[in-house]
């Protein structure tokens, strides 16, 4: 498997040979699709919380005498059939929403995903990425010369979700220059997931022959 290198203006510099065991996997919705699904629970914060009868205001006294009025007896107004009472069975902060994933299954449905947008044509080889200093101005240059490429004019069609970058390294001035576009999202290799490769069209990995020795690494 051999793929296409480009640099930042969009020209071809290069091939380089991809490996099998990451590129080259059939397709498997249902791994993908519980490895997503666990990371999406595991990432999630209950943030939904209704008081029970022990955490609301008031009741500390008897209503009203328990017989001789013609009512109903009540010891609290706290309890749940008063309004301004406690809630039954509401939902409460507490809530444990993690879900465990194996690390191996995760790598899996990492290597799937990569090898199904290569397959349909969604990724991009970059042999560097360089900017001087933080300008919006050249990140947009470089977002057009990579539409510029047949197959890759949806990175300036789309409003949301159009192209996740993965750098190799931190780089300071890269991630500057493009965190003004709501549809570009600058990560590093190392910290690519399913649930981001999922989340963005197209995916552009910067200096490949180092970003696929991280990739080896994880096997």
């Amino acid at each position: 498997m051999e793929a296409k290198i480009y640099n930042q203006k969009g020209k071809e510099a290069g091939k380089i040979k991809l490996p099998e065991e990451v590129f080259g996997l059939p397709w498997n919705a249902d791994l993908v699709h519980q490895v997503i699904t666990s990371m999406e629970s595991s990432g999630r914060f209950g943030t939904a919380h209704t008081k029970d009868r022990g955490e609301v205001r008031g009741g500390g006294k008897k209503p009203w005498r328990q017989k001789g009025t013609g009512r109903a007896r009540h010891g609290s107004i706290r309890s749940p059939i008063w309004r301004g009472g406690g809630i039954t069975h509401g939902p409460r902060a507490e809530k444990n929403y993690e879900r465990k994933v194996n690390r191996k299954m995760k790598l899996k449905a990492l290597h799937t995903l990569l090898s199904r947008k290569w397959k349909d044509g969604e990724i991009i080889f970059m042999d560097s990425l360089s900017l001087s200093a933080p300008k919006t101005k050249e990140g947009k240059e470089i977002l057009l010369n990579l539409a510029g490429i047949a197959g890759f004019e949806g990175i300036m069609k789309k409003k949301k979700n159009a192209l996740l970058l993965a750098i190799d390294k931190k780089n300071a001035p890269v991630e500057k220059s493009f965190r003004n576009f709501a549809n570009v999202e600058v990560s590093e290799v190392r910290n690519l997931n399913p649930v981001a490769l999922a989340t963005y069209r197209f995916v552009a990995i910067v200096n490949p022959e180092e970003s696929l020795k991280s990739f080896a690494r994880k096997i």
